[in-house]
């Protein structure tokens, strides 16, 4: 019971949070718990305010009332000593990478390590080409620098510096946008393994519903400043709100459903003891 209970316990916890541009309210009285351990998505329309709350809980944002702790850690009026002890223990992958052009992938990998240790370079240039292979990157790809990577191999390397301090809580920022079907695939797959294999929690932004479908724990949709529904993605396309509703009835959101649902129907076929299914 112990264990399930902190399993359960909640590594992020936001609680009446505000935010305003101007005359703008991006959020109203939001409120949102995310567990240990869990792969949770963050979706919502264009300017619903995900990009805000992402960076509000990495502390490049300062909200204009409510409350968010982060690993037990309140951010209201945290000083810089505590901030950096934080970010310390979170990794954080920006949509469109954030590598330095000027640096080879080993390099930018590498570069926390630099920053936040003693460690002596030859080591941290052998961490940094271990975090790559974690990632599924070939140990050439460390003497290439970014601009010479495809889109998949960048997220990736983006991902292994994200992965350097060996944090505890993972940041991804539409870890599969601009990807192709294959490249997408991959991310998938690798952030589950990560999540599995290190119990890391991970929070990600995403308008990609077969990630949805197929890596997300829970998902919480915002709009119009609030959750306007958290849950499983089968618990969400249960409910009615019309946020939500938006969310599942368009033909892409129908789709993958419909292929989630084949994958599951053809796992429970694959299963022994499972007899085939009849032809109709």
């Amino acid at each position: 019971m112990q264990a399930a209970a902190a399993n359960n316990a909640a590594v992020i916890e936001i609680r009446g949070l505000t935010t305003r541009f101007g005359a703008h309210v991006v959020h109203d009285g939001l409120d949102l718990d995310i567990r240990r351990a869990e792969i949770f998505a963050i979706v919502g329309g264009s300017g619903s305010g995900k990009s805000t709350l992402l960076r509000e809980m990495i502390l490049l944002h300062t909200p204009d009332a409510g409350s968010i702790h982060v690993l037990g850690v309140a951010l209201e009026h945290i000083n810089d000593e505590a901030a950096l002890a934080l970010r310390r223990r979170c990794g954080v992958m920006f949509q469109h990478g954030g590598l330095f052009g000027a640096l080879t992938v080993t390099e930018n990998v590498g570069l926390p390590l630099r920053e936040h240790s003693a460690l002596a370079d030859p080591l941290i240039d052998e961490i940094a080409a271990w975090k790559l292979a974690m990632t599924g990157l070939a140990p050439e790809v460390g003497l290439q620098y970014p601009s010479e990577l495809s889109g998949g191999m960048l997220k990736r390397a983006s991902l292994a510096r994200a992965l350097a301090l060996d944090p505890e809580l993972l940041f991804l920022d539409e870890p599969t946008a601009g990807l192709d079907p294959n490249s997408a695939d991959g991310v998938d797959t690798l952030v589950r393994k990560l999540r599995d294999t290190f119990g890391l929690t991970i929070v990600m932004i995403t308008h990609d519903l077969d990630l949805l479908w197929q890596v997300a724990d829970r998902v919480g949709v915002l709009a119009e400043g609030k959750m306007q529904g958290v849950g499983t993605m089968r618990e969400l396309a249960q409910m009615k709100q019309p946020a939500i509703r938006t969310f599942f009835d368009g033909p892409r959101g129908r789709a993958a459903e419909g292929q989630e649902e084949r994958q599951a129907a053809a796992t429970t076929a694959a299963t022994p003891g499972n007899p085939p299914s009849k032809p109709k």
